[in-house]
């Protein structure tokens, strides 16, 4: 019996569209990111496109910010695509959800803001039905207002309130598309951070469905296995994801759920780097020479002891979108060592530990954690009285 063909999909997250990185504009390059995914696109010839949220930076965006992704949804439109999209944190759920219900009419469908109930669109191929769901950023306080009678404390009870009031049944292959923090997820600094955690979501409370399109976080993994996944963003926001390969995520969704996941690489305008010498060694042609060094976004740490006069303009006459200059040398070690200090001095013992905790184990305390030891902590120092 010959295999039959399984559905494709495009998995895309965090767009942040008009986003500025130390006052840079970024629109040039993620016009141009946006072209490439298009390429992507034809190559692959998905049946759907998923886009798990912050389509914009901000809340209320630019009209360049706005006129790209009008642009980029219309190609879309053109190739006769289902498209899916939902609101992410940075975004304004009434906003990117305004003249939804016309746009349906195009395949081009937008999550309404959060009511309470989420009724799934459907898509169809040789081995029956896929339903997508689609859940916009939602806090526990929005769950809250829908379900009062429900004890809805931390962003988990949320969303599984929230997914166990979609009637999600077994009976066809279904999708849910969201933006949250899931445990146990990996972090960049280009992420919006809750104290102590208090986001975090247990993979758990996605079971019922066969693959979770999330967004939210910047850098592509599977959280536990393949059914759960962030695709990551499609350009570098910080430089902590310097090092970092960005990628399209192409999910083909088979018979019975089963799930296989490529990657498709994404190669930048201009790449974000980070660089580390003497002056003089920088300025030197042999340096630079050959490499993109002189257009990519740079982060220079020089290592000369003494500051180097309008090091700034001197340095970006080489390398012109050099966004970011530090030093490193024993001067600044020893300011670093002196500020440690003092914030010890000046921190609580719950502050102190805390970040300790944050440290070893990549997400902070939960309330309960937290309660907890601060009564030990208390306890502790009543002893020593």
């Amino acid at each position: 019996m010959t295999k039959g063909k399984d559905m494709k999909l495009i998995h895309l997250s965090d767009l942040h569209l008009g986003k500025r990185l130390n006052e840079f504009s970024l629109i040039e390059d993620q016009k141009y990111i946006l072209t490439k995914i298009i390429n992507v696109i034809d190559d692959e010839k998905p049946d759907a496109v998923l886009i798990a949220g912050d389509v914009y930076d901000k809340s209320v965006p630019s009209a360049e910010a706005v006129e790209l992704f009008d642009d980029f949804i219309v190609r879309m439109a053109k190739r006769s695509l289902q498209v899916f999209v939902i609101s992410g944190n940075h975004d304004s759920a009434e906003r990117l959800a305004f003249g939804n219900r016309l746009m349906d009419r195009s395949g081009i469908h937008f999550s309404p803001v959060y009511n309470g109930e989420i009724t799934p669109l459907s898509l169809s191929d040789e081995y029956g039905e896929v339903k997508i769901y689609m859940l916009p950023f939602i806090k526990p306080a929005h769950v809250r207002r829908f379900y009062p009678e429900e004890r809805i404390e931390t962003y988990t009870d949320a969303i599984r309130i929230a997914i166990g009031n979609m009637q999600v049944h077994g009976d066809s292959r279904n999708i849910l598309i969201t933006h949250q923090f899931v445990t146990g997820a990996s972090r960049t600094e280009s992420e919006e951070i809750s104290v102590g955690g208090s986001d975090n979501v247990d993979a758990s409370v996605f079971d019922k469905f066969d693959y979770v399109a999330l967004g939210h976080i910047h850098r592509p993994q599977n959280i536990g296995s393949e059914k759960v996944r962030y695709c990551g963003t499609p350009l570098k926001y910080s430089f902590s994801e310097a090092n970092d390969r960005k990628s399209v995520s192409i999910v083909e969704i088979g018979e019975n759920g089963a799930v296989a996941i490529r990657e498709t690489p994404l190669v930048p305008l201009r790449d974000m780097v980070e660089l580390k010498g003497k002056y003089e060694d920088l300025m030197l042609k042999s340096f630079y020479e050959g490499k993109t060094y002189q257009e990519d976004y740079t982060h220079i740490t020089l290592t000369d002891e003494e500051d180097i006069p309008d090091a700034l303009a001197k340095l970006r006459v080489v390398y012109h979108n050099l966004m970011k200059l530090d030093y490193d040398n024993t001067r600044t070690r020893h300011r670093i060592e002196i500020g440690a200090a003092e914030d010890v001095e000046t921190k609580s013992p719950l502050q102190l530990f805390s970040e300790f905790y944050l440290k070893q184990n990549g997400v902070g305390m939960n309330r309960e954690e937290t309660e907890f030891m601060s009564s030990l902590i208390e306890k502790v120092w009543e002893s020593r009285q």
